[in-house]
């Protein structure tokens, strides 16, 4: 799955709106309804509010009046703390990589009617605006009504500009700060500063004053993982925590992690509160004495209560918080003298940062420890996640098998397939559902590179066409990503010369032997070299961390500027690909250990190793552009799928599947431009060498 995905489009194809002056549409708001019952002047919105000097509001307007922006994705380089899906989203603790909100977070939509992924509304008493970008113009015209606006823009600077000019100086621009990360406030403070405007925190989101029907808080869901997948445990976490804690030199005396695979890592617990993230909505403060967990606390059970060893005060007890009260017990401990709260910048809300004042009481990095601690995989977490991915790869040969016999007789879509390797992954031994919602697209929806199919865009699948599937599981012992692109009929040359090159993108950089601590971008145009040879590229990123059970992006490890250096035992996906507009796409994606790599003269070097376990299609691949190390290497790597994979196959007694697999992963020798040849040949051409050399 593409790191820093541009979300998925919404295809609804409702009617355009018609907006004529003697129109009176219905709406879900309005800026001259639903206002908050106990405040003046204040009207409703999500993240920001804009108050005006009291000298500006009119004969029939109380003073006071308020603007207020609501924004779908708070979104600048890697930042994630505002929305980044379908839906609009208040959860801020959540990684960057996670796409999915729960519906309870679907402020946007509730407010505008737009279900698009990306957008900023603002609400005065007068108007009512939304920025969003291409993708996004037409849904918006037809699912808002004509009470709003639409700018066709998404930047801060262009929402700023608009906020210059319709506020007027002095104006108090109000957000909830649940919703902005420390990034956005201070891109929206440089834009606004120079202007006599100012931002002011509003921490009790106004939407939710009045969403009387918003979806509950879900009342189970929260697991403790068993003793099979865990090599430390909580304690020993916690524990390790702290000592990093005290080498520290800047000697914190609290951690504050506000991601929520931050906490639910530390305590070995899962969760269902966002769509395929095994997550749940929490903070935790930790001390050097103390646990600190804030939580929907009615959620837990009494084992897990006993498993949090919640009904005592010593230093490896937690205390039990209420997670609405995260605010008033920072504030309160930040208020004791010599206290010093560390904070990974990159994930913590600014509703918590605007606390730890004054700055002596901060200390800051990019990623918290715990981050940093979780990208790296213990002994145990790579076993699993190793297994994990060899059941994975024989849901996705039997997706690859099965289409490969269907497609021909014209009865399946994009959507049967998605729905397909879904089902063939549910039979897996500890599944838990999809790690992301499926990219199954053929043709040209396939050269759009974040495309998922609805009702409504589903198409036929055919011979004629590439194929192209991005999926991945979620199991109890760990999370999968793949990417294979298929054509079932006769490429173009064109078609196998793009993907044979994607091709060697992906085994160049799995080949690599680096040192220990290079950074992930220094090597990252490797998986577009042989793309840039020809003049192709491709706009996304060429990898992203992977979790154990956890979000299927896992930051801080992958291939951008901002990624940690790669250490062993890191697990990434290696992505490169190719997009045709209008006519097909291509990606193939892996994901790869990092694992120690002996060499002739130096130590310390670091190498990857595949444990995705799906063959590619052999017809799209071009031997005669390959080098005789690529060739090697795909064979090694062929041999590894049988020698793992086939067991498993033969375990769940799968016959044709294994068949399948073990056609698709005959060796391939270099000759011409078609090298595939069949082990028989291989076998029999060995047999007649050992035959001439001993008649000789």
């Amino acid at each position: 799955m593409i790191p820093q995905k541009e979300e998925r489009r919404d295809r609804r194809r409702e009617g355009g709106r018609s907006c004529s002056p003697k129109q009176t549409p219905t709406r879900k708001f309005s800026p001259a309804t639903h206002r908050r019952s106990n405040a003046r002047c204040v009207y409703v919105a999500a993240l920001v509010c804009v108050s005006l000097p009291s000298s500006s509001c009119s004969a029939d307007m109380p003073p006071c009046g308020w603007l207020l922006l609501l924004s779908l994705a708070a979104l600048t380089g890697n930042t994630f703390c505002a929305i980044t899906t379908s839906q609009t989203e208040r959860n801020c603790s959540i990684s960057p990589p996670s796409e999915y909100i729960a519906p309870r977070d679907a402020r946007l939509t509730f407010m505008t009617g737009f279900t698009g992924s990306a957008g900023t509304a603002v609400v005065t008493q007068t108007k009512a605006t939304l920025w969003t970008d291409s993708r996004y113009w037409v849904q918006a015209e037809r699912q808002m009504d004509c009470n709003w606006e639409l700018e066709k823009d998404v930047s801060i600077s262009s929402i700023a500009e608009w906020l210059i000019s319709e506020v007027p100086a002095g104006g108090e621009i109000g957000f909830d700060p649940f919703l902005f990360s420390l990034e956005t406030y201070e891109n929206y403070d440089i834009n606004l500063g120079s202007s006599n405007h100012s931002l002011t925190s509003v921490p009790v989101n106004l939407v939710d004053q009045v969403w009387t029907d918003r979806p509950p808080i879900l009342a189970d869901g929260i697991i403790s993982l068993p003793d099979r997948v865990i090599q430390r445990t909580w304690q020993m976490k916690v524990e390790q925590m702290r000592k990093m804690m005290e080498d520290s030199p800047y000697r914190p005396t609290a951690l504050l992690l506000s991601a929520l695979d931050e906490t639910a890592w530390l305590f070995n617990m899962r969760g269902n509160d966002i769509p395929f993230n095994p997550f749940f909505y929490s903070y935790t403060l930790l001390t050097l004495d103390e646990i600190w967990l804030f939580i929907h606390t009615e959620r837990l059970t009494g084992e897990l209560k006993e498993y949090l060893n919640a009904s005592c005060a010593g230093p490896l007890c937690v205390q039990l918080k209420s997670y609405d009260s995260v605010r008033a017990q920072l504030q309160e401990y930040v208020a004791r003298p010599g206290i010093k709260v560390w904070i990974g910048t990159e994930y913590t809300n600014y509703a918590l940062y605007e606390l730890i004042t004054p700055v002596d009481k901060l200390m800051t990095s990019s990623y918290s420890p715990v981050l940093t601690t979780k990208a790296v995989k213990d002994e145990t977490e790579q076993r699993i996640l190793r297994d994990a991915h060899v059941r994975d790869a024989v849901a996705v040969i039997q997706l690859l098998m099965w289409l490969e016999k269907v497609v021909p007789q014209g009865t399946e879509t994009e959507l049967t397939a998605a729905e397909y390797v879904n089902m063939c992954r549910s039979k897996q031994k500890d599944s838990k559902g999809p790690s992301f919602e499926t990219i199954s697209a053929s043709g040209a929806n396939a050269a759009l590179a974040h495309y998922s199919p609805t009702n409504e865009s589903s198409r036929k699948l055919t011979v004629d066409e590439m194929y192209l599937v991005d999926s991945g599981g979620q199991y109890l012992d760990g999370t999968t990503d793949i990417t294979r692109t298929v054509h079932w009929g006769t490429p173009t040359e064109m078609q196998r010369e793009a993907f044979t090159r994607v091709l060697q993108g992906n085994i160049e950089i799995s080949r690599t032997i680096f040192p220990s601590g290079t950074r992930g971008a220094n090597m990252e145009m490797l998986g577009r070299r042989a793309l840039w040879e020809v003049g192709l590229n491709y706009g996304h990123g060429t990898g992203h961390g992977v979790g154990n059970y956890f979000g299927v992006h896992e930051w801080p490890v992958g291939f951008q500027t901002n990624n940690i250096p790669f250490t062993s035992g890191m697990f990434t996906s290696i992505e490169p690909g190719y997009y045709k507009d209008n006519d097909f796409g291509i990606r193939i994606e892996d994901i790869a250990v990092i694992v120690p790599k002996p060499t002739k003269y130096g130590n310390n070097y670091l190498t990857f190793d595949i444990v995705s376990l799906v063959p590619y299609d052999r017809k799209l691949i071009d031997t005669s552009l390959l080098s005789m190390q690529q060739i090697q290497w795909l064979n090694k790597y062929y041999e590894t799928i049988r020698t793992l994979v086939g067991p498993e196959l033969d375990r769940q007694g799968l016959k044709e599947e294994k068949d399948w697999m073990l056609k698709n992963t005959e060796p391939f020798v270099p000759s011409g431009s078609s090298a595939a040849v069949t082990s028989s040949t291989l076998t029999l051409f060995a047999l007649v060498l050992t035959l001439f050399h001993n008649i000789i």
